[in-house]
């Protein structure tokens, strides 16, 4: 059974920018997140957030490990070898993630002292999950490699996540 739905009203407090990351219908405030909009409280599971790249990798900070939430942020990369299972020799990461890009990834290793986890989305169910168009509107995943803004109908190159059935909300 699920569990009961959480009402809010704008204004209201949520909870701490520690505990979780602000998205559509919030706003951040003093190091909390706030209502904008009435409603139902929906908090997702996200596990990776991308917050940078370059042609060699992505820079992400982990968010979650499975379903728990961590107190605090962790750094991880996923190197351009890493990203995809097949055809290594022609990935580009900037066609696979972008920054804010909410992605679900495997931890590989523990790495060096600057990159602390090294990640891989080397499988079909890991790769980007959540991504924003130029528009600000969340994209739709039309194939393995492309998302779609619904509002201005851009395609833009993604390494998508195929979604496990168990993971969709109905």
């Amino acid at each position: 059974m699920a569990p009961p739905a959480r009402y809010c009203v704008p204004g209201e407090r949520l909870c701490s920018t520690e505990e979780a990351t602000a998205g559509s219908g919030t706003y951040t405030r003093h190091g909390f997140i706030f209502s904008s909009l009435a409603g139902c409280l929906e908090r997702k599971n996200e596990d990776n957030e991308v917050c940078s790249i370059n042609s060699r990798f992505a820079k992400v900070h982990i968010l979650y490990v499975g379903s728990t939430p961590l107190k605090s942020t962790f750094r991880g990369t996923i190197r351009k070898e890493d990203i995809r299972a097949t055809e290594k020799d022609k990935v580009e990461v900037y066609k696979s993630f972008r920054p804010s890009d909410i992605v679900l990834a495997k931890v590989i290793s523990l790495g060096d002292a600057q990159s602390n986890y090294l990640l891989s989305t080397a499988e079909n169910e890991l790769g980007v999950v959540v991504a924003r168009s130029e528009a600000g509107v969340q994209m739709v995943p039309i194939s393995w490699c492309e998302m779609q803004c619904p509002r201005t109908h851009t395609k833009e190159f993604r390494k998508v996540a195929r979604v496990q059935p168990q993971f969709l909300q109905t």
